[in-house]
């Protein structure tokens, strides 16, 4: 039993020796370490009011579309809705909406299929007052998946989105 005493307490010894940080200068106002300093900044700035990460996080930057349709969804307008608020809040900021599809059907006809998708978002975004100026869409159709297209119903379902980014 002691053997084990004196071993835990050498190690011990022998680990605060070795730490480099546990002297005042490597220590913030609160005793944080510079890691633990860092990982409360990053949290925070996730939760900034205004920032990309809280439009993203809070508000929502997805709205998904059925099978070959473009008509925004009920849960989808209400992302819009969301996001049009955000948008009169913080209105430095413009946007891209971008379209996408799954992988079935033509490239032409998903292309085609992508835009009328971030034009159906962009649409209702004007119907609840985010300027038409601050908007522009852009159409990846199926070039661009969102997720790996394994053929599982989640993954298309994944990539049939319009994704409103920041700009």
């Amino acid at each position: 039993m002691r053997l084990k005493i004196s071993s835990l307490l050498a190690t011990a010894a022998l680990a605060l020796s070795a730490c480099d940080c546990c002297t005042d200068e490597c220590l913030d106002a609160s005793g944080q370490g510079a890691l633990a300093a860092a990982q409360a900044a990053a949290a925070e700035e996730a939760c900034t009011p205004g920032t990309v990460a809280d439009f993203v996080d809070n508000v929502g930057d997805r709205v998904f579309f059925d099978f070959d349709r473009s008509q925004v969804r009920p849960e989808g307008l209400e992302t819009l809705k969301r996001q049009a608020a955000w948008l009169s809040t913080y209105s430095n900021y413009v946007v891209t909406i971008n379209g996408h599809c799954d992988k079935r059907g033509t490239t032409e006809y998903n292309l085609a299929l992508g835009e009328r998708r971030a034009n159906a978002a962009k649409e209702k975004l004007v119907a609840f007052g985010v300027d038409a100026n601050r908007m522009k869409v852009v159409s990846y159709g199926k070039n661009r998946p969102i997720v790996e297209q394994d053929g599982s119903e989640w993954a298309y379902q994944q990539n049939r989105v319009a994704i409103t980014v920041l700009d």
